[in-house]
């Protein structure tokens, strides 16, 4: 077993400890590394000769940038310190209030294209080892884009198409869809982009860490848990700023000065998807577990203490 899961094994059971961890991981500093410090970073906590502090160190710098089934370097756009400072302005423009379906999909698509990248620089490579992305997975790939960014556009097409006017059919296509819609776009997107790991099976380990054998089950597993950690977090990141305004939207002070909505949203928006992103991280362990019930017959016997451990991926 990686030495980064070890970790996740021993120390990242909890959700609260989970969230500590992460909320140190996703400093930005951490980018500033190269892709030699983080193999060696990596290789050091795999060690059988630990040193205290250079440790603590090389553990934060492994679990933030390297690939927990390769231990290789994570694209330096696409580890996990680096999801809010680009993911953030792009959701911030992907909600306003655009004037043309044009700039709408162009927002919609750079969002989307990230999303898309992340899931699967970090997916479960463990039955991908020295292959190339297949051109299935390519295809899979740019058709979820296309798809998710006409789909994020929606609101924008229908107020174009049916040239709305009305303050409060223009509120709901610009406030109320967006919130399903961009929840469900994230479940969407993680689930198709990962979605050859459920057809091949990923890489299950005993408590021990030694592998046991290749999982259907455990794929699913993997894929709609992550799935529905960024569904939480693009809903959350919609529906928190959007309420908040509605209900201030009440208040006589707002009504006085109504020019301070649009910013207000804005701000509150960015501020939520920095809230958001390490609880979304942290709703389900990078080590996830699956019950003996739940696995393939001829992996149950492996199973000892009544579950199998795997790389759930982010």
């Amino acid at each position: 077993m990686d030495p980064n899961l070890l970790h996740w094994r021993e120390q990242g059971q909890s959700f609260l400890r989970r969230l500590q961890t992460w909320i140190h991981l996703l400093d930005p500093s951490l980018l500033l590394s190269s892709d030699p410090e983080i193999q060696k970073a990596h290789a050091l906590i795999g060690s059988s000769d630990p040193q205290d502090k250079k440790d603590e160190a090389a553990l934060t710098l492994s679990l933030s940038s390297a690939h927990a089934d390769s231990g290789a370097a994570l694209p330096l756009v696409f580890r996990p310190p680096a999801f809010l400072p680009i993911s953030g302005p792009l959701v911030f423009a992907s909600l306003l209030p655009h004037t043309t379906v044009k700039s709408a999909l162009f927002w919609q698509f750079l969002l989307q294209s990230y999303n898309a990248g992340f899931s699967h620089a970090n997916r479960n490579a463990s039955t991908e080892q020295g292959k190339k992305t297949s051109l299935k997975q390519l295809l899979l790939i740019a058709g979820t884009v296309s798809y998710t960014s006409c789909a994020g556009a929606l609101p924008q097409i229908l107020i174009n198409r049916l040239s709305i006017r009305s303050p409060d059919v223009l509120m709901f296509c610009r406030s109320i869809i967006p919130i399903p819609l961009t929840a469900a776009l994230a479940f969407f997107n993680v689930f198709t982009v990962r979605n050859e790991e459920s057809e091949t099976g990923i890489q299950v380990f005993d408590r021990d860490g030694n592998p046991v054998g290749i999982s259907k089950a455990a794929a699913e597993k993997a894929v709609r848990e992550t799935a529905l950690s960024r569904a939480v977090l693009f809903g959350c990141t919609a529906v928190f700023p959007n309420l908040l305004v509605l209900l201030l939207k009440r208040t006589r002070f707002f009504q006085k000065n109504s020019l301070l909505a649009a910013p207000f949203r804005h701000i509150s928006a960015v501020l939520t998807m920095g809230l958001m992103v390490p609880v979304s991280f942290s709703l389900f362990s990078q080590l996830g577990t699956i019950k003996r019930e739940a696995l393939e017959e001829e992996l149950q016997a492996g199973a000892a203490g009544g579950q199998l451990f795997y790389h759930r991926g982010l």
